[in-house]
């Protein structure tokens, strides 16, 4: 009788050098501390009234973008990953986009399902709010969707894209990388308080998933730009 031939996926190679990583992950690390000592001020100081935010979001945009250039250059250039093979391809006719477009709307209206689900289940922490530092106004508003637009397309690559991956490669587990790259991710977010930070984590590994199940991060980045957008200016 013939033997079955059991065929198993190719296991991902490393987007980067684990050097690459290492650095990032400090990176990371010190990001998280920073925004500790943030919420740590701000309890002792709250703020009064609107404060300027310009500044703080072209900070924000700067370092979204060096934090881009630093995964690109730095990291997929040593294995020569190129942005296409991590971001999946591209489009390649309409139908792909109105897909990816639905995919996206799909995924947002699950996370925004899940929000108040979580919220029963986690809770809310005392974590000083960030309402505060929401748009007002017609400037603030387009350097906000500026600043969102950037969050999706670079954090999505990053998170759902490098890290995924790497993991991927280091662990040969892809359910192992969905759901570690989404833990990063909400620590990252630890400035929001404990809650947040758990509630950003399950974000994460829910477009991780998806990311994993479609084999590219558009939907994603779509979905994660249109949340910043719709918080921010709608507050919702």
């Amino acid at each position: 009788m013939p033997t079955a031939v059991v065929l198993q996926a190719p296991r991902p190679r490393p987007v980067a050098s684990w050097r690459h990583t290492v650095t990032l992950l400090a990176v990371f690390a010190a990001v998280t501390v920073l925004g500790a000592l943030f919420q740590h001020r701000s309890a002792a100081a709250p703020v009064s009234g609107h404060p300027n935010v310009i500044p703080i979001y072209a900070q924000l945009f700067v370092m979204e973008w060096a934090l881009f250039f630093f995964v690109w250059k730095r990291g997929l250039a040593s294995t020569g990953t190129t942005l296409r093979e991590l971001i999946g391809g591209h489009w390649d006719s309409p139908r792909a986009v109105v897909i990816d477009l639905a995919l996206a709307a799909a995924l947002l209206g699950a996370w925004k399902l899940a929000v108040p689900l979580l919220n029963r289940l986690i809770g809310h922490d005392h974590a000083v709010s960030i309402v505060a530092y929401l748009p007002r106004g017609a400037v603030e508003c387009v350097l906000w969707v500026a600043l969102s637009l950037s969050a999706g397309f670079c954090e999505e690559l990053v998170f759902r894209g490098y890290f995924q991956r790497q993991i991927a490669a280091w662990t040969g587990s892809q359910a192992i990388a969905v759901l570690l790259q989404g833990v990063l991710f909400g620590i990252l977010h630890g400035y929001q308080g404990v809650a947040a930070s758990a509630r950003i984590a399950c974000f994460g590994a829910l477009y991780g998933a998806v990311a994993l199940w479609k084999k590219n991060l558009r939907p994603g980045m779509l979905a994660h730009a249109t949340t910043d957008i719709l918080s921010g200016i709608l507050r919702v």
